[in-house]
């Protein structure tokens, strides 16, 4: 039982309300936040960008639920990658359709529209977004709800943010503060030095109170309805809130830790697991020797972490129908785990091992957020790397901080 279900759960026998223990402990604070979200909703018109990671205690999916609450009029949809029930496959476009469950309109939002029309806006008084995030800034979820608050700022609609929890956590950023723009996958305001960093340490509530008080243009009259009882130091797991895939991609928790790090190898020749039962934590290439690759990365003793020699067939994406050898990463303890290092260390050592054969585009440097990095690579440490990032760093933490909502 998590600390907040064990708070609860005092009070409610201190109070002496006979609740079961089920409620105490799984449904109490999701119940109250949406409470409180119906009391920002009511008596406005609503649309909801939104995905199935928006499920509730009962995993029954926001969308469905909001749809048949009589005390909501809920208007349309509007669809993040992957649709609005996770029916697509990464990078396909998403396009306009009826959702066959509640009959209302969807919207795309990703792909040739990145963000809703005037003409959607107009029937609304309210924007609500409700996606689960995994804490990463190359997540495409972030950039579409930021993208979402701009266009409801311009439309004067009122934008509102159901807030979750970052499964991988609060208490750390890493990675270097964007400084280039990199289109959904992150983006640098007009006349800021930089934005998000890789690992970002906060919720998408937070991260669209950062951007709509220090980085857009267009204000947006934002409410966040946030998680109750939520704290930094909090695990997922404390939460008590409900995981489902993040994507077709994203299974577990797991994969969020290490994807951080090991979505790295999009950016290069080497498969980072898509079209298996585990990606991002199974990579490899047909070139590669498993043993050796495993056997050298455990000895460089990275923290929270374990290499184990695997080989795999990718069903699509790269290297499809053929064996890769690489590695699959084991998460030993995940506090101490650092995955973009472990990332830019593994992506080291192919290079190191393998210099004839691995290709390192330009795509990696767009998402660690490290300028020629597909260059810088082959000639510098890792250390050196996370060194050069630093100050900037620590600029944005000065900068977040009277944005947290959480404590």
């Amino acid at each position: 039982m998590s600390l907040l279900h064990v708070r609860l759960l005092a009070t409610l026998v201190v109070s002496g309300t006979l609740l079961s223990v089920a409620v105490a402990k799984a449904e109490l604070p999701f119940e109250t936040q949406y409470a409180q979200l119906k009391q920002v909703l009511k008596g406005k018109r609503v649309g909801l960008v939104t995905g199935p990671t928006a499920v509730d205690t009962q995993y029954r999916l926001l969308a469905d639920r909001l749809h048949a609450d009589a005390d909501v009029t809920l208007v349309c949809f509007f669809a993040p990658e992957h649709g609005l029930r996770d029916e697509l496959q990464a990078g396909a476009d998403v396009q306009d359709y009826v959702d066959e469950v509640t009959g209302l309109p969807v919207y795309s939002v990703y792909g040739s529209r990145q963000a809703p029309l005037p003409e959607h806006l107009a029937l609304l008084d309210v924007l609500l977004c409700d996606i689960q995030d995994v804490g990463a800034r190359f997540f495409t979820r972030i950039e579409t709800m930021t993208l979402a608050m701009e266009a409801a700022a311009k439309a004067g609609k009122a934008f509102v943010v159901f807030d979750r929890p970052n499964p991988i956590g609060l208490t750390k950023m890493e990675g270097p503060p964007l400084p280039m723009d990199a289109g959904l996958i992150g983006r640098l305001w007009p006349g800021q030095p930089f934005g998000l960093p890789t690992r970002t340490g906060l919720t998408m509530g937070e991260i669209a109170t950062l951007v709509n008080n220090e980085w857009t243009e267009h204000k947006a009259d934002l409410t966040v309805v946030k998680v109750p009882g939520y704290t930094r130091s909090m695990s997922f797991a404390e939460t008590g809130y409900p995981w489902v895939m993040a994507s077709p991609n994203m299974p577990t928790i797991e994969t969020a830790f290490v994807y951080t790090g090991t979505c790295i190898f999009e950016g290069a020749n080497i498969s980072e697991g898509r079209g298996t039962t585990r990606p991002f934590e199974l990579i490899g290439a047909p070139f590669v020797n498993a043993s050796k690759l495993a056997e050298t990365l455990n000895a460089i003793g990275l923290k929270g972490v374990r290499f184990r020699p695997a080989w795999f067939t990718p069903t699509f994406d790269d290297y499809r129908g053929k064996c890769c050898a690489g590695v699959q990463v084991h998460v030993l303890d995940r506090e101490a785990l650092e995955p973009v290092r472990v990332g830019l260390t593994m992506l080291k050592v192919f290079c190191e091992l393998y210099p004839k054969e691995v290709v390192v585009r330009n795509s990696a440097a767009r998402l660690m957020g490290i300028p020629n990095l597909h260059e810088r690579i082959w000639t510098e440490s890792v250390d050196a790397l996370i060194q050069e990032w630093q100050p900037n760093l620590e600029k944005l933490r000065a900068l977040v901080k009277p944005h947290l909502l959480y404590p």
